[in-house]
């Protein structure tokens, strides 16, 4: 049996320390338990109480550098070491990241998030993506970035370039890590998140549902987040989109009302966060997104692409809204 993770405090030297747990798995496990119209319930009562329940949140993300990663991630196209058919590209050009920016914008997109495959950024490349901030920034846009694990310093030169959210997903439950990725440690996700606080930056990070893992090992996770001190103020749950090549390629799909009471866990346990239903939107009805939605969800992705998985057309989303009386925040 795993064993129950404590809260975790994130010290001045970014080294978690045991405190009074606020969330148990036991505890998750057993909002998973309850009858889903029970669930549904009281996650809608969470939510009500700390949002307005008619109202989403739009992110697009942009994958700024593509491919090349060094990374054995068993998800992703972007590894370099699988065969997906995803080619390495270099980083993209400033003025193509502006209209990219300004298209999100006129799509009623709030917030402009950009994804590059690294481990870690160097900081040649850095200096580049506090340029693409900075200038985002000015364009009225809440501002995100994912670039991988940080090294010191490195969070507060993207604090200076004003960067509102750093995403850095714990993926899944600790103990299920290693098999899904090999080449660093649940630690080191950890440790970025702390440089990510320690500099003043809202965190956003999740993770991913549908990799094999078990319930207890999506209550693990939800509570790994929940008991970040303070919780991730932006929590992207991802369904698995399957990408040929992949170790997980023929991983089968997870159970949408198993999908559905996950975004309500998250919801329960972390009340004052956006909780983001992200990647696998594609592959759901109208049906399931609005029990998403109805569980807790109060952000998406908008746009035609995920990096380099695809996302449902912003027309087919304000088809959606608009039936279901949705408005943008």
């Amino acid at each position: 049996m795993n064993a129950i993770p404590q809260a975790v405090t994130l010290t001045p030297d970014r080294s978690p320390t045991a405190s009074a747990p606020r969330w148990t798995v036991a505890e998750v496990e057993a909002l998973y338990q309850l009858p889903l119209m029970d669930l549904l319930y009281r996650a809608q009562q969470v939510h009500r109480e700390n949002f307005n329940a008619n109202e989403i949140q739009r992110s697009t993300l942009l994958s700024v550098k593509t491919g090349g990663c060094s990374e054995d991630c068993g998800y992703c196209s972007q590894a370099a070491r699988y065969s997906t058919g995803t080619e390495r590209e270099a980083l993209m050009p400033l003025d193509e990241v502006i209209a990219a920016a300004q298209a999100a914008k006129d799509k009623g997109a709030s917030r402009f998030c950009m994804g590059a495959a690294w481990r870690g950024p160097k900081d040649k490349d850095l200096a580049k993506v506090t340029e693409m901030i900075r200038t985002v920034k000015g364009m009225g846009l809440q501002t995100c970035v994912t670039l991988g694990m940080l090294k010191d310093g490195q969070a507060d030169e993207l604090k200076e370039a004003g960067l509102d959210y750093y995403n850095h997903n714990l993926d899944t439950d600790a103990s299920f890590y290693g098999q899904v990725i090999t080449t660093h440690k649940h630690a080191d996700r950890i440790d970025t998140l702390g440089q990510v606080r320690e500099a003043g930056i809202k965190v956003c990070s999740g993770g991913i549902i549908g990799m094999g893992e078990s319930r207890r090992n999506r209550a693990a996770l939800i509570v790994q987040l929940a008991n970040l001190n303070p919780p991730p103020e932006s929590v992207p749950i991802n369904n698995l989109v399957p990408i040929a090549g992949t170790p997980m390629a023929n991983v089968a799909p997870v159970d949408g009302f198993e999908f559905v009471r996950t975004l309500a866990a998250a919801r329960i346990t972390m009340p004052t966060s956006f909780v983001r239903l992200s990647a696998g939107r594609q592959e759901m009805s109208d049906e399931l997104q609005a029990l998403c939605f109805l569980a807790g969800a109060n952000s998406i992705f908008y746009g035609d692409k995920l990096l380099t998985t695809g996302n449902p057309e912003a027309d087919r989303d304000e088809a959606l809204f608009e039936r279901l009386g949705l408005r943008p925040i």
